[in-house]
């Protein structure tokens, strides 16, 4: 029999055939076959089709609400402050998917990613940054003021290193009213230099808060490297003085970031106390609006940008047949109708009414202010 298999396709198929209970089972072994055999050209990885597809949206809107920012700041209808957060969108989508909902975020200045990715609306935060009265800070705000009680979003600070203070207490809020939840507290490489991280360190560890402290390192704070500004390089070894456990991670890769998180935020749901993580990522555009950014070469930023993790995602979901062109251009008009609408909402919007000032300041509503 083997000898006419190997003579005669017909003759095997027939074999095969007899040998089946019936034709779908065969079917269903053909496909079963096929199947193995496409997997074994795919790219391997342990994330979902559905995962990847949602850290290449999210980033792309991001990114095109940051360079959108850009030009609009350069129009001059935003003032003030403005920092954008374009090269690190890794670590805001990455953080979503290793996150839950009840868990709370908070940050620093350069704030605009991280308030979209948590689910405050880019409409919200476009109408913010123009000062409008529909912002989600009332127009009060602006840009490294971001604000969302409802979203699990407190901040926004413009004071540097001032939000690791403030999100060890949100977790200290969560281990008293007995919830589940853990807080995210982002800051900057140039934070790390602040005495707030370290008083807030000891009492983190000694009262096991639920929180994980994130450094997005982008290696150079306002404009000076790490290595021009600190004896220890490696940021996450600062957890050592304090015996929390600490990791370094590469946040240029979705995948790196939300298992770092994942197992950090695990942690600290089952009463392990806070982790610090220093994700070594990279801006690039200057550290604010202003900042030329003549401290580094451009072939330093190029090389950064071959490891753009919005291509690195794409690449990976084109590989695994999981997207096609058509996809992709649906998903590319679908972002920029909505960074379109978040402008036409912003230009359309009120400003504050004056009556609006002294509000949002204290809880009591009557405090006495001076307003001679």
């Amino acid at each position: 029999m083997e000898e006419q298999y190997l003579a005669s396709p017909e003759a095997g198929l027939r074999f095969s055939l007899q040998n089946c209970l019936n034709l779908q089972i065969f079917l269903l072994y053909l496909r079963t076959n096929l199947e193995i055999v496409q997997t074994l050209t795919d790219v391997k990885t342990k994330f979902t089709k559905e995962t990847y597809l949602y850290w290449y949206e999210l980033m792309l809107l991001l990114r095109r609400f940051e360079e959108k920012a850009g030009q609009l700041y350069g129009m001059q209808k935003i003032r003030g402050f403005c920092h954008l957060y374009i090269g690190q969108e890794a670590i805001a989508a990455a953080a979503m998917t290793a996150t839950k909902p009840g868990d709370k975020f908070i940050t620093a200045y350069r704030d605009h990613a991280l308030a979209i990715a948590k689910g405050i609306s880019a409409k919200e935060c476009m109408a913010e940054l123009y000062g409008k009265a529909t912002g989600c800070s009332k127009g009060k705000g602006g840009s490294m003021h971001f604000f969302s009680k409802e979203h699990g979003f407190f901040g926004g600070h413009g004071i540097v290193g001032a939000q690791i203070g403030t999100g060890a207490g949100l977790a200290f809020a969560e281990q008293y009213l007995g919830t589940q939840n853990a807080v995210l507290c982002f800051f900057g490489d140039g934070a790390a230099r602040q005495g707030m991280l370290h008083e807030t360190f000891n009492m983190a560890m000694l009262w096991k808060l639920p929180v994980v402290f994130i450094c997005e390192n982008n290696h150079y704070a306002m404009g000076t490297s790490v290595e021009r500004t600190s004896n220890v390089l490696d940021i996450y070894k600062l957890a050592d003085a304090y015996e929390m456990p600490a990791d370094s991670i590469d946040g240029m890769s979705c995948e790196a970031v939300h298992e770092g998180i994942e197992r950090a935020i695990n942690r600290a749901r089952e009463n392990g106390g806070p982790t610090l993580l220093e994700i070594k990522t990279y801006r690039y555009r200057g550290h604010s609006m202003s900042d030329p950014a003549k401290y580094r070469t451009k072939e330093e930023v190029e090389e950064y940008k071959e490891r753009d993790p919005i291509t690195l995602v794409l690449n990976t979901l084109v590989k695994n047949k999981w997207i096609n062109d058509a996809e992709i251009e649906a998903i590319n008009e679908r972002v920029k109708v909505e960074v379109e609408e978040s402008v036409k909402f912003a230009e359309e919007s009120p400003w504050p009414s004056d009556d609006e000032l002294l509000k949002d300041v204290y809880m009591q509503q009557d405090y006495p202010f001076i307003v001679d």
